[in-house]
């Protein structure tokens, strides 16, 4: 197999159910669904574990209608391969991947998410890098690795616009093919919002620039009613090391 080959040591799995019982036996650091499993389809298993982990998730599948990798990624996938695909391409996907969030993701709860370093105030948000956390007057914001990668890329130069396919390429590691490939942006901005903003039909932290991209709002621009403080919390414990189940 060519992910073995690649160093990768894979663990398969027959269905659903076995997939849930492998990843909680073996804990490996990404997992690639195939929509179409038997007893308990790919969406169905990526719902059940997005309750309880971030580890990413790369979603196979033969329906390539827009809806389907819509409602895939507005699971909480962090990518889906349309059939027929290459595997080579597969693997530079799981390479990507791996190399933004790291090993252990696993074991790392949505809400405590080691890597980067400082805090950020983005008007009543604060945005810890160090733990990869998102709080709202002290109440945390469950992020995916995916997500927080993103609000960290629009919230890095606030009131830069960054266009959609720099998105694409900075965070999954690939150039714009079709305009499908675009349109896994979008649904990631809208979760974002949905999770940040508090009216997200009415965005003020990330706002939309029409026929180019996203930005984020300038600190002096947001709402006076805006404001929070925050220390940052003690370093998260190291992770640990990589595999990926299929």
């Amino acid at each position: 197999m060519r992910l073995q080959l690649a160093g990768y040591r894979v663990i398969c799995a027959e269905d659903g159910e076995e997939a849930l019982e492998i990843f909680h036996r073996e804990q490996p650091d990404l997992l690639v669904l195939d929509v179409m499993l038997p007893r308990l389809d790919g969406f169905a298993v990526c719902r059940r574990l997005r309750a309880e982990s971030c580890v990413p998730i790369i979603f196979l599948s033969a329906l390539e209608a827009i809806s389907e990798r819509v409602a895939g990624l507005d699971l909480g996938a962090d990518d889906y391969i349309p059939k027929p695909f290459s595997p080579k391409e597969l693997e530079a996907r799981i390479a990507t991947i791996l190399r933004r969030v790291g090993p252990g993701s696993a074991t790392a709860e949505i809400r405590d998410l080691p890597v980067g370093q400082g805090v950020l105030r983005v008007g009543d948000l604060v945005v810890d890098t160090n733990r990869r956390q998102v709080s709202r007057a002290g109440e945390r914001i469950g992020l995916t690795y995916t997500e927080f990668s993103l609000l960290e890329l629009l919230f890095r130069e606030p009131g830069r616009v960054v266009p959609r396919a720099e998105i694409l390429e900075q965070l999954w590691g690939y150039p714009p093919r079709r305009a499908a490939d675009l349109r896994v942006v979008d649904v990631y901005v809208a979760r974002l919002r949905g999770k940040l903003e508090p009216d997200p039909r009415n965005p003020e932290l990330i706002l939309t620039v029409r026929g180019i991209g996203y930005s984020s709002q300038r600190v002096g621009d947001m709402p006076a009613s805006a404001s929070a403080s925050a220390s940052a919390p003690a370093p998260a414990p190291a992770p640990a090391p990589a595999s990926v189940a299929s």
